[in-house]
């Protein structure tokens, strides 16, 4: 049974990675509804928060079928990081989570996400402060170090649990590596194993089929799984590795109606969380991930992202519901 403080998620809880411009609530609803036990947002800026940037403030938007939820932070200094919990932890969320794991420059060279793999004191310093200024359960999403030379993810492991942290959720791979090459697992095996842990650890990285996550939980011994890339346009990934974890059988795939039902509920949520103009523009990145395989899409998916038009995407999407559906009966 995997505990973060109080919260109860079961007994091999699958996470869903906070990922920037995806995992917002319209993405988290179809994953929640497909077996995602514990989400997070995207992660926001601390300095975006404290100045009341909108994009920073509208992505503390949380609601109650999402829980338990956690707001995902990151920031390069301690005391806007600090100031930065406290107005999330004001939305009431379940817990705040700190990302040390992003890996892209643009975040990285401002000295905050994975940056912080490169100065552990700040990182453990950071951290304590968070934690003793809220009164929710903080946790952490790191990576296993910056680069192959400073691979030191269960020292630091240890020093994030001792100032108070409740779980851990570790991606396989090193800041350099960003998200290419296998995620190498060992050291995750290895953080779990130490026994002076005793707070979950949830491992992360290359999750993409049920097969990998029994094999990953079985090696490895983890708490939990968080899933990112591989949920985008697939949320029924959490549900299928569930089933093959607890039968050994594996569901069958979505048909075109599902994809198509779980793709129009998307659009559907899109548009009342962020309006017409900016729900139907955002919807635009996932079309291609929920028709995956299909022979000759393109031509559908060149339609839905040139129109503007509510009425017209969800007739196209029926017209991709009707020819897939006979494709598939031939």
């Amino acid at each position: 049974m995997a505990k973060i403080a109080h919260i109860d998620l079961g007994e091999f809880p699958l996470l869903l990675a906070p990922m920037e411009d995806v995992s917002d609530p319209p993405f988290r609803y179809v994953c929640k509804q497909h077996g995602a036990d514990m989400m997070y947002t995207e992660f926001i800026s601390s300095e975006g928060l404290i100045r009341d940037a909108a994009k920073s403030v509208h992505k503390l938007d949380i609601f109650e079928y999402e829980r338990p939820i956690g707001i995902q932070l990151f920031g390069g200094d301690i005391g806007s990081m600090r100031e930065a919990a406290l107005i999330a932890e004001a939305v009431k969320p379940d817990l705040i989570d700190i990302n040390y794991g992003c890996p892209v420059k643009a975040v990285a060279c401002k000295g905050a996400g994975a940056a912080l793999l490169q100065d552990i004191p700040k990182m453990v310093k950071m951290t304590e402060e968070i934690v003793k200024a809220v009164k929710l359960p903080v946790t952490v999403k790191t990576r296993l170090g910056w680069d192959e030379s400073t691979k030191n993810i269960v020292e630091v492991a240890e020093r994030l649990q001792d100032i108070g942290i409740k779980a851990l959720s570790v991606h396989g791979r090193t800041r350099k590596q960003m998200y290419k090459g296998p995620a190498d697992w060992t050291l995750i095996g290895e953080i779990k194993k130490n026994p002076r842990m005793h707070i979950p650890i949830f491992g992360n990285g290359d999750v993409d089929s049920p097969e990998t996550a029994k094999l990953l939980r079985e090696r490895y011994g983890v708490d939990g799984l968080m899933i990112g890339r591989a949920s985008i346009g697939y949320p029924w990934i959490f549900n299928e590795i569930k089933h093959f974890i607890k039968t050994g059988e594996k569901l069958s795939a979505p048909g075109i109606n599902d994809r198509v039902d779980v793709c129009r509920i998307h659009l559907d949520k899109s548009i009342e969380w962020k309006g017409p103009r900016v729900g139907i523009f955002e919807m635009r990145r996932h079309y291609t991930n929920y028709f995956k395989g299909l022979d000759h899409f393109k031509e559908y998916r060149t339609r839905l992202v040139t129109t503007e038009s509510i009425d017209e995407i969800h007739d196209i999407l029926e017209q991709v519901r009707g020819r897939y559906s006979e494709l598939l009966l031939v």
